[in-house]
């Protein structure tokens, strides 16, 4: 049935009458004619026809016609309603719900316990604000409280604060005693959102006596807290910063296999989790061992927790007992790079285990391997030369990626800065960092014992020999491409900043290494070095008084570093003639050179000259025989060591033994001849 058609509200006119006159205001509807009921009628079976309903208050508006405003009463349907909450009701509301909620504390077991306990605790956390004997009184009072009770505390969230108070502010034996009472609990405590933290601070400052006894309580259970979301943290902050060698072994041992978790070592202290010695022993278990360590590796990287270290040691034993050619090392290096947000390789790259990693897939990978391992890299090269294993994937890089214009793009930007202006702040900070310095130098100076560690010399090592079966461009045509974007940004802040670098022994070393690569662009570098030299050598403060300045001095006037093996020089091409450079601004105080404490400088410049079939400074030297005699018999020594010297024998101090007399000046000698 069709819906009734509405009829529309009655006008203005019709209300008022023909002559408009105004009708009063109305306070109550009058009963409806027949008309009206007409109306109200087909008003209804629009409403039933579900048609929009129309408000009786609404009609009685219209009727007004908006006269109601300007008189003096106020329509009933504009009155403020009276059902509504006021403020007053409000506040008794949240009254009557903190009653309940404190009710509901009280009715909890130990309640008036932790509510004493944490007031302790309000008053205890403020340390700067306790006086220490105060402190101490409610330190007992706080341990008379949890004692009995701790199991009960820990797993709340606000009570287990409580717990680690004490234990901060316990004595070792108070905090013995609260381990003891956890025991048998330690697993479900680091399952636990806020008692995982109270067994971090427990391990770290109840002694050896507490580590053991509470690392234990993990074995044969690493596999599920591992992955549990909570524990997994927890337990591996144990592992990386606690635990003992045996105790890391024991709990790295079940990611390969639930015998290893079920089944104790005979010989705990001296335990393996080596897998290569395992394999050795039982060949025939490499199949399930391999497949199950690689299944736990493959379920963290899935679930994007990628930041442990007991996993960056189970993917390095993984990966070390994988054939290089296999195809098992092809997909391990694919599941690597299938993170696609890049988080696994950044991870890796700050451990000890996940850095080898890192270089192990760079040396196994292929030529596309490389070129995504080292874009994942871009934005935190920096990052990596500061730490202390991050800088070994650079060196890496250098010693394995062909693509040398790759290398130069990816790594010497975020190295060195992209502007002159900050590549000399950068340079400048990374020499005074022993990490940073390496990805700096190693270029230059190799594989040196002053530069790198014997660990990582042996690993880079092996590296290089992985890299003779994958790579196809000569290592030393590789170095020098890559020394050709290193060099230029070292020049510009070796003449810009000279006099601060040489301040330092290891400034000295890298000026050395730098200018002995030169390729021709570092004549204003040389000129600053050799501008240091000038001056009055005697003067304290003057670089002729640091041995390691006149080592560099040196060795950039010989052009090369002695060869003990060879009993000779090895020069190093260079289009500079820095002894003749050197010679010039000495030349004044030649004398001095040869009988101070860098007489070796000139002897490094008469060799110079002598392969250069030159004789200038000999000459000069052959007029002063006799001061040389005199020195050779003496010691040479700085000037700051003759003050300390003068001053100890004046207070009666008992002299040292008798110096030799200055070796360099002897040898000159014996060059004049």
């Amino acid at each position: 049935m069709a819906a009734a058609k509405r009829k529309a509200a009655p006008d203005k006119a019709s209300v008022s009458g023909r002559d408009g006159a105004k009708k009063p205001k109305i306070v109550v509807p009058a009963l409806p004619d027949s008309d009206s009921e007409q109306s109200s009628t087909d008003d209804d079976k629009d409403a039933s026809d579900s048609s929009v309903p129309i408000n009786d208050e609404h009609q009685i508006d219209q009727v007004d016609g908006g006269n109601a405003e300007q008189d003096e009463g106020i329509h009933p349907s504009r009155l403020a309603p009276t059902n509504l909450p006021t403020s007053t009701a409000s506040k008794e509301s949240h009254a009557k719900q903190k009653i309940l909620a404190q009710e509901r504390r009280a009715s909890k077991p130990n309640a008036d316990l932790i509510q004493r306990s944490k007031k302790i605790w309000e008053r205890l956390r403020r340390k700067s604000h306790v006086p220490r004997d105060e402190r101490k009184e409610l330190v007992a009072e706080l341990y008379s409280i949890i004692t009995g009770n701790t199991k009960d505390f820990v797993l709340k969230h606000d009570a287990t604060r409580v717990i680690q108070t004490a234990i901060k502010y316990g004595n070792l034996d108070q905090r013995r005693a609260i381990a003891q009472e956890l025991k048998g609990e330690y697993q479900r405590l680091a399952e636990s959102r806020y008692a995982k933290f109270l067994i971090g601070k427990l391990v770290v400052s109840g002694g050896p006596d507490t580590r053991d006894l509470v690392i234990p309580e993990f074995y044969g259970k690493i596999r599920g807290l591992i992955k549990h979301p909570e524990a997994s943290w927890i337990v591996d902050d144990i592992y990386r910063g606690i635990a003992t060698p045996a105790q890391k072994a024991t709990m790295l041992r079940e990611w390969y296999g639930p015998e290893f978790a079920l089944f104790k070592a005979e010989n705990a202290s001296n335990i393996s989790s080596t897998l290569s010695e395992i394999l050795a022993k039982s060949p025939e278990k490499r199949t399930p061992i391999m497949r199950y360590l690689l299944d736990l590796i493959n379920l963290l990287i899935q679930k994007k927790t990628t930041g442990f270290t007991m996993l960056h040691d189970a993917m390095l034993q993984y990966m070390l007992n994988l054939k290089s050619d296999g195809e098992e090392m092809s997909a391990f290096i694919e599941m690597i790079k299938g993170d696609e947000e890049g988080d696994l390789l950044k991870n890796l790259a700050f451990t000890p285990s996940g850095a080898k990693v890192v270089c192990l897939a760079l040396a196994n990978g292929s030529a596309k391997d490389r070129k995504h391992i080292l874009r994942t890299y871009k934005d935190t090269v920096s990052l990596l030369s500061y730490d202390a294993h991050g800088h070994l994937v650079i060196l890496a890089a250098y010693d394995i990626i062909d693509d040398t214009v790759l290398t130069t793009k990816c790594i010497f930007p975020e190295l060195l800065g992209k502007d002159e202006a900050a590549q000399e702040e950068h340079v400048m900070n990374a020499l005074s960092d022993l990490n940073a310095r390496k990805a700096l130098l190693y270029l230059f100076a190799g594989c040196a014992k002053w530069l790198l560690s014997d660990e990582e010399v042996s690993f880079l090592s092996e590296i290089r020999d992985l890299r003779n079966k994958t790579s196809k461009k000569d290592a030393e045509a590789r170095r020098q491409e890559l020394l050709k974007g290193l060099s230029r940004p070292l020049h510009m802040t070796i003449e810009k900043r000279a006099k601060d670098i040489c301040q330092t022994t290891f400034g000295c070393q890298f000026v050395t290494e730098v200018l002995l690569h030169d390729g021709g662009e570092a004549s204003g570098a040389f000129d600053a070095v050799a501008d240091l030299a000038a001056g009055d050598p005697m003067d304290a403060g003057h670089l002729a008084q640091s041995a390691a300045a006149g080592r560099m001095f040196k060795t950039l006037a010989l052009g090369g570093k002695f060869n003990a093996k060879l009993g000779r020089v090895e020069t190093r091409p260079t289009s500079q003639d820095f002894h003749r450079q050197l010679y010039a601004r000495i030349k004044p105080n030649i004398l001095q050179w040869a009988t101070g404490p860098s007489s070796f400088v000139v002897l490094g410049i008469l060799d110079a000259e002598q392969s250069q079939n030159g004789d200038e400074a000999k000459k000069s030297l052959s007029k002063h025989k006799k001061a040389l005699e005199k020195a050779s018999r003496s010691p040479a020594m700085p000037v700051e060591q003759h003050d300390n010297q003068g001053k100890q024998q004046g207070k009666g101090i008992e002299k040292s033994k008798p110096l030799k007399g200055n070796m360099g000046a002897k040898l000159i000698l014996e060059k004049l001849v």
